[in-house]
């Protein structure tokens, strides 16, 4: 069986972080020891997937903590806010940060006036607690989302949910994985997923590793695929997820869920409840990152269009919930309406239950 793949280590009071941006070239680790560090490897996507943003986001405050080199409680409850306020103005959209980051400045409130020490011990362990929580939502993401992959026989997915994306199995591709242990003619077709290249570089490299059968194919080829009837359910992971139900996810994801509806495919969402933001009524109200556009005039480094060209490059798109069949979270499975299910689901621990 092979070795699990964890891109995320906390060792010796230092974050340590797989590379992404090398892989499946080159496998380097990155060694943050300042809160800087964690935040720039969060800008330049060194680090990936919104639950691993969550999951690093919490450790850069973990980092800060244990190197602190203040004495007293006033003055580290200022150094943890400054360097909150740092990390969260690393990406604005996938809600995974905030939702982290707010869960460690509620731990910084709840131990205010303590000895420094002791803060820095809970701290760091608050920090260890997202990550294995996180671990154990794979999983139930995995049990649930195979139930409705059961007797597909080709999957598509976009952009990268495995465990480079989280800190276990993975969201969407958590569930591909489940399933492809009952059903060992599973296929996959992965998106390259441009401009960034996490399908060819990144779920590729997941799918391998893990002994399934797959195909790359570039971001265009699908809705062939789908009209030649090779496609039998579509899955893919998100960054946010708003009350109705519309999804913010790597940009492409829409155009599969258009695609999807065309074509009578049936199209899931996979994530962990730390992604839902109710606050927010529809996705017209989700902030939509914008990239560098050297992401795609120079992929991987190497020049494709005259310097200076003008590039519109949104990082996300977002798909409506009337398109998305079924929302998938650890607590269960959703269903239209989603302003219904999906607040039953967050208020729910039953891990069995189908809502709505």
């Amino acid at each position: 069986m092979p070795k699990k793949l964890r891109p995320i280590r906390w060792k010796n009071k230092t974050l340590y972080l797989l590379e992404q941006r090398l892989l499946p070239l080159k496998e380097t680790w990155v060694r943050c020891e300042s809160v800087e560090k964690v935040a720039r490897a969060i800008e330049d996507m060194s680090v990936r997937g919104a639950p691993a943003i969550g999951i690093t986001a919490a450790y850069g405050v973990a980092v800060a903590a244990v190197r602190s080199k203040v004495k007293s409680p006033r003055d580290f409850k200022v150094e943890m806010e400054r360097a909150i306020a740092r990390l969260r103005k690393t990406r604005p959209t996938a809600v995974n940060l905030f939702w982290a980051l707010d869960r460690m400045k509620k731990k910084v409130g709840q131990l205010a006036g303590a000895d420094v020490a002791k803060q820095k011990f809970w701290l760091e362990k608050e920090a260890l607690l997202i990550h294995r929580e996180d671990e154990a939502v794979c999983a139930q993401l995995g049990k649930h989302g195979a139930k409705l992959l059961s007797g597909c026989r080709n999957v598509l997915t976009h952009c990268n949910t495995g465990a480079l994306a989280t800190g276990g199995d993975g969201t969407a591709l958590a569930a591909i994985t489940e399933a492809a242990k009952k059903n060992k003619k599973l296929h996959v077709w992965v998106d390259e997923t441009r401009p960034y290249l996490q399908g060819a570089r990144l779920t590729a490299y997941e799918v391998d590793h893990a002994g399934i059968d797959y195909h790359l194919i570039t971001d265009n080829m699908s809705a062939d695929l789908m009209k030649r009837k090779k496609v039998d359910a579509i899955i893919v992971g998100a960054d946010r997820i708003v009350a109705n139900g519309d999804t913010a996810n790597k940009i492409g994801t829409y155009a599969l869920a258009v695609l999807a509806k065309a074509h009578g495919i049936p199209f899931y969402v996979s994530a962990p409840t730390s992604t839902l933001d109710l606050s927010k009524k529809t996705g017209k109200e989700i902030v939509i990152e914008q990239r560098n556009p050297r992401e795609v005039t120079h992929p991987q480094g190497i020049a494709i269009a005259k310097e200076g060209t003008p590039v519109y490059n949104p990082s996300f798109d977002v798909t409506p919930g009337k398109l998305i069949r079924a929302i998938v979270l650890e607590t269960g499975i959703c269903r239209f309406p989603y302003t219904r299910s999906l607040k039953a689901a967050l208020g729910r621990k039953n891990k069995n239950l189908v809502y709505g």
